[in-house]
């Protein structure tokens, strides 16, 4: 034996040991978790549940799904070295890729969905957390990169159409494209009242872009070296501190009045930049500010971390509250299904496999990469949606709800006394001054309770209140950031599955490289998400806002049909004893998500669109003021769409599901064979001219 193998084999009960330790105090902390009731919990143990189940995921979980299920193969070239064409295939490092993937995948979501879940108890929404970004998220989005990539970089709405058939494609892509265009109408419209009339978080944001467009061309000249990427990071991450810093001396200044602007205006401007984001080449703008983002991300996110570990907070929300029966001020809706549709993107979220099938697989260098990007991404997210529950269960309930009811603060918060966690008027003036807000009663939507719970855990680090102001407003702009990358990853993304449509039209449409194409796309998605967005800007009653109920079913939808298509392909590559990875969070997701939207549209008030229309009409019966019958009108009408979209969307969805399920039963009783549609084998060393457009079938 070597002195190599023995030094190994001396290791070997050490390694087993500490792993152990690992596992016991990850299980240890879930279970004080879960089985505290009515005695204070700490925060830190939180911090620990997650670190464990990071750790443990990351080494054992995704090695095994790498090798055994998905089996990868390193020595395979991937899409961006057989169709490198300089603007949407490009060879890229994978830390670069890793940066572009977390930014466009950790949009709102992380952030919003486990504040808003917060409401019924800390427990529901970290259980879902640990368990459903490990088990269903992670798989999800490596299956379907792994998919993308052995496809050329396909859309799923593509590989749906090739692997399942063109009928099942056809209902994929029209529910894929309708999603799409309503999730990026509703981010940009988050985006847009975060943005408004805020110059020091326009300024912020407005710079990353000639900062992004520097890095690109930075790392272009260097050809994505690391010594030459290390320099141009750390001179990236120098330059949008700076920014950050240099927001709060705009007061006073010309630029102040400059980026002072009105909704109607920043719409569009959010639009032009969808646009430029998704025709300029991947390396120049969209790939380095997604890079740039998540240091500022990831970075925030660390902080956060730290200032739980030294504060260690206790938790002050119960592990469950009496809202878990749908009775909840925040929204209506029982635990199941609801907590798992509020809480997305740090579990399961279906807007991944898009950006798994979009942009990423076009930038991947190697298949091995896949375990760092797609699996990694997704368990980093994770924690970040245990930091934001965090944020939110360390604050007095009281508050919480406060922040998360509309009305007037007299009736607010005497509803929520009224509920068992008392706060008063005085409270939350208290609340609103040390933010510097004129009022935090009735900031609904997620993103001002993370904010004023960040705020309170970086002032209580530093041991002085008097900054809480900056660090709120600080962290309303760390989420507009997180959303605008969404933004714009999606609308690169869009385009290529609007140019699968036009393809089918006239197939030189269809390509990649054809800027015609590209142009035509981009104008189209952004003309349909803008459109949207632009209504939702003007008319408070109409446009997008009438589809914001339906934003979290919609989004889980997306992944039923990514792990549908998942299962086939696994079946189709003789990896049938191993479909249960896809199936068990298919069987969840689809149980969730058709619960979710027969309960939206059925169910009585305030869940049922149907119910709450007919309500309505009865008010309108009765009669009102004109403006009452105004504000009624538009509501029916809202209730009645929304009712219309969810009904379409679950139809659309059976309909990819049934066709899947139908084929898998053909393959496993053999009476049809297993065709595979991937791009033929090619060695990672071979030139791409001598590979352009072949495939495999077998």
């Amino acid at each position: 034996m070597s002195s190599v193998d023995r030094s190994s084999s001396s290791r070997a009960p050490w390694r087993c040991l500490g792993w152990a330790v690992v596992a016991l105090s990850g299980a240890a902390a879930v279970a004080v978790l879960a089985w505290s009731r009515g005695e204070p919990v700490n925060a830190l143990w939180m911090v620990v549940a997650a670190a464990c189940v990071f750790a443990l995921s990351y080494r054992f979980h995704s090695a095994w799904l790498m090798a055994k299920v998905l089996t990868i193969d390193e020595l395979r070239a991937t899409p961006a070295q057989v169709h490198a064409d300089g603007h949407d295939y490009v060879r890229t490092n994978r830390w670069v890729v890793f940066g572009h993937h977390f930014a466009a995948i950790a949009g709102p979501g992380p952030l919003v969905g486990p504040v808003l879940a917060a409401q019924f108890g800390y427990l529901p929404g970290l259980l879902w957390m640990l368990v459903g970004a490990t088990l269903g998220g992670a798989v999800h989005d490596s299956v379907i990169l792994f998919c993308s990539i052995r496809r050329g970089g396909r859309s799923l709405g593509q590989m749906v159409r090739e692997e399942v058939g063109p009928f099942a494609g056809g209902a994929a892509l029209v529910s894929i494209l309708a999603i799409m265009v309503i999730l990026l109408a509703v981010l940009a419209l988050v985006v847009v009242k975060a943005l408004a009339e805020s110059p020091w978080g326009l300024f912020t944001i407005a710079l990353t872009v000639p900062i992004a467009i520097a890095m690109g061309l930075g790392m272009k000249a260097t050809r994505f070296a690391s010594r030459g990427l290390m320099t141009i990071s750390g001179a990236g991450v120098i330059a949008l501190l700076a920014a950050v810093w240099l927001g709060k001396f705009l007061p006073g200044t010309p630029l102040e009045g400059l980026l002072t602007l009105r909704q109607t205006t920043l719409a569009w401007w959010i639009m032009a930049y969808g646009v430029l984001a998704s025709i300029l080449p991947v390396w120049l703008l969209l790939a380095p500010r997604d890079y740039l983002s998540t240091f500022m991300k990831l970075g925030t996110v660390a902080a956060l971390a730290l200032a739980v570990i030294a504060l260690a907070p206790t938790l002050k929300m119960p592990a469950l509250t009496t809202f878990i029966d749908g009775t909840g001020p925040v929204f209506a809706g029982p635990v199941f299904p609801f907590c798992f549709i509020t809480i997305a993107c740090a579990a399961v979220s279906g807007f991944h496999s898009i950006v798994a099938s979009g942009t990423t697989p076009k930038l991947l260098a190697q298949e091995r990469d896949i375990r760092v990007v797609g699996y990694g991404a997704m368990v980093t997210e994770m924690c970040v949606g245990v930091m934001a529950l965090i944020a939110a269960c360390a604050m007095e309930p009281g508050q919480y709800f406060a922040i998360n009811m509309a009305g007037a603060p007299e009736v607010v918060t005497a509803k929520v006394t009224q509920l068992g966690y008392p706060v008063t008027v005085s409270d939350m003036q208290a609340l609103a001054d040390s933010v510097g807000e004129k009022t935090m009663v009735g900031r609904t939507g997620g993103a001002p309770t993370f904010a004023v719970g960040m705020a309170h855990m970086f002032a209580g680090v530093l041991g002085s209140k008097t900054a809480l102001a900056l660090w709120y407003h600080f962290a309303i702009m760390f989420e507009a950031l997180f959303i605008l990358t969404t933004i714009d990853a999606g609308t690169r993304i869009g385009r290529f599955i609007v140019q699968d449509a036009l393809g089918t039209v006239w197939r030189p449409l269809g390509h990649t490289h054809s800027r015609l194409g590209g142009v035509v796309a981009t104008l189209l998605f952004v003309g349909a998400w803008g459109y949207f967005l632009y209504q939702g800007v003007v008319d408070p009653l109409g446009g997008i806002n009438s589809l914001w109920p339906i934003f979290g079913i919609a989004n889980q939808l997306l992944a039923v049909v990514a792990l549908a298509l998942g299962t086939t392909v696994l079946i189709k590559m003789n990896r049938t004893r191993y479909i249960w990875v896809t199936l068990a969070p298919l069987a969840w997701l689809l149980a969730v998500t058709m619960s979710a939207g027969w309960m939206k549209i059925f169910s009585r008030a305030p869940i049922g669109f149907l119910d709450l229309a007919r309500g309505l009409e009865a008010k309108i019966a009765a009669g009102g003021t004109a403006r009452e019958l105004a504000t009624w009108h538009a509501q029916v009408l809202n209730n009645r769409i929304d009712a219309a979209v969810t009904g379409t969307f679950l139809i659309l969805v059976a309909v990819v599901v049934t066709a899947n399920a139908r084929l898998w039963w053909q393959l496993l009783t053999r009476r049809r064979p297993p065709e595979l549609h991937e791009d033929r084998f090619v060695p990672a060393d071979e030139s791409p001219t001598e590979v352009a457009g072949s495939k495999v079938a077998g």
